[in-house]
C-alpha cells in the first residue's frame, strides 16, 4: 500500500514537473509580446506603459485561456443559416470564442483609450492583427486602380471595424477569418455601388498571371 502511494507521489511530481515549464514557456511569449508592443510606442512615460503593458497581458491571456478552454466541439455540428453550408471546424471555434464576455475587450480598450493617443492605439491594434489593415487596403487599391476616396474610405472603415474585432482571437487563422467577414462587406459595397468585383479579381489576377509569363520569358 505504502508503495502504491509513493509511485501515485511520483508520478504527480513528475506530472507538475512536465506542465509547469510548459506554462511558463508560454506565459513568458505573451509577456515578451506584451513588452514589445508596449515598447514599439516609445512612451516617454514609465507608469503609463507599464499600465499599457499590463492591459496587453491581461488580454492576451484571457484571449488564450479561452480559446484553450472552449474547444469548437462545444457548439453543435448545423448549417449557416446564411448560406445553409455545413459549419466548419472554424465556424464553431469562432462562434465559441465569439462567446467571451465582452469585458475582456472593453477593459483592454479602456485602458488604451485613456493612456494613449489614436495613432498609438493603431499601433498596437495593428501588432495584434501583423498590419492586415493596410495590407488587405494595398491589395484593394492594386485590384482596383481607379479606386475612388469614397470606396477606400468605406472599406477602410470595414477593415479597421475587423481589425478591432480580430484581436479578441488567438490564432491567426482566426483572425484572417474575421477579416473575411469584413472583406466580403467591403466587396459587396463595391457591387452596391457600380462595379462588379468578380470581374475586377479576374482581370487583376489575369494581369498578374501576364506579367509573370513575361517575366519568364525575358529570363
Amino acid at each position: 500500500m505504502r508503495t502504491n502511494t509513493i509511485r501515485g507521489v511520483i508520478i504527480l511530481a513528475l506530472i507538475i514537473l512536465v506542465a509547469n515549464p510548459a506554462k511558463a514557456q508560454v506565459d513568458t511569449a505573451l509577456e515578451n509580446k506584451a513588452a514589445s508592443w508596449t515598447a514599439a510606442l516609445q512612451l516617454n512615460d514609465n507608469t503609463k506603459a507599464k499600465k499599457v503593458q499590463d492591459a496587453i497581458l491581461t488580454h492576451l491571456t484571457a484571449v488564450k485561456d479561452w480559446h484553450n478552454n472552449n474547444p469548437f466541439t462545444l457548439v453543435p455540428e448545423g448549417i449557416n443559416p446564411a448560406n445553409g453550408n455545413k459549419l466548419s471546424e472554424m465556424d464553431r471555434q469562432i462562434i465559441i470564442c465569439s462567446t467571451k464576455p465582452k469585458s475582456v475587450h472593453e477593459n483592454l480598450m479602456a485602458v488604451l483609450k485613456t493612456e494613449l493617443d489614436s495613432v498609438q492605439i493603431e499601433t498596437i491594434l495593428d501588432k495584434y492583427t501583423i498590419g492586415k489593415v493596410e495590407f488587405t487596403l494595398q491589395g484593394y487599391r492594386a485590384i482596383v486602380p481607379d479606386l475612388t476616396v469614397k470606396e477606400e474610405t468605406e472599406i477602410l472603415k470595414n477593415l479597421k471595424q475587423a481589425r478591432e474585432q480580430a484581436i479578441d482571437y488567438k490564432s491567426m487563422k482566426e483572425i484572417s477569418a474575421i477579416f473575411e467577414i469584413y472583406k466580403t462587406k467591403c466587396e459587396q459595397y463595391l457591387n452596391n455601388n457600380g462595379r462588379n468585383w468578380r470581374q475586377l479579381f479576374k482581370t487583376y489576377v489575369d494581369k498578374v498571371k501576364a506579367e509573370k509569363e513575361a517575366a519568364k520569358k525575358q529570363q
